[in-house]
C-alpha cells in the first residue's frame, strides 16, 4: 500500500497510525471539519455516535489508540473520492474486534466516515 496519485490519500501513513496506534499520525489524514459516524452495540444505526472535527476525533483516536491492544490495518481499497478498509484488532485476554470503515475523501483528506463494530462479547 502507498499513497494513491489520483486522491492523495496516504494509505502507508493509514497503516503505520493503526498498527503503531499513532493517533496524531492518523489524525493528519482528517479534513479540519471531518465527522466520523460510529455504529456498534452501543451506538444502533439509528442513533450512532456522532464526533465532529478534529478536535473530537484527536480525542476519539486517542482513547483507542491508547488502549492495550493490538491493531491491524487488513484491507484498503481506494476509488477516486472513496476508501474502505478493515481493521481488527486483540485485546490481551483474547477479545477481539473487527471494524469496517467507508470513507469519503475531500482533497485526499477524509471529510466523512462511517464505522461499524463487532465485538467477541
Amino acid at each position: 500500500m502507498g499513497t494513491t496519485a489520483h486522491t492523495g490519500f496516504d494509505t502507508e501513513t493509514l497503516r503505520r497510525g493503526i498498527e503503531d496506534r499513532t493517533a496524531e499520525a492518523l489524525l493528519s489524514l482528517y479534513a479540519d471539519d471531518a465527522e466520523i459516524r460510529l455504529v456498534n452495540r452501543n451506538a444502533q444505526p439509528s442513533n450512532p455516535a456522532v464526533v465532529h472535527g478534529r478536535d473530537e476525533i484527536r480525542e476519539m483516536l486517542g482513547d483507542v489508540y491508547s488502549r492495550d491492544m493490538t491493531h491491524k490495518l487488513e484491507q484498503c481499497v481506494v476509488q477516486g473520492d472513496h476508501a474502505a478498509y478493515c481493521e481488527s484488532c486483540e485485546y490481551p485476554d483474547g477479545t477481539r474486534v473487527l471494524s469496517e470503515s467507508m470513507i469519503t475523501l475531500t482533497d485526499g483528506k477524509i471529510s466523512e466516515q462511517i464505522i461499524v463494530e463487532a465485538w467477541d462479547e
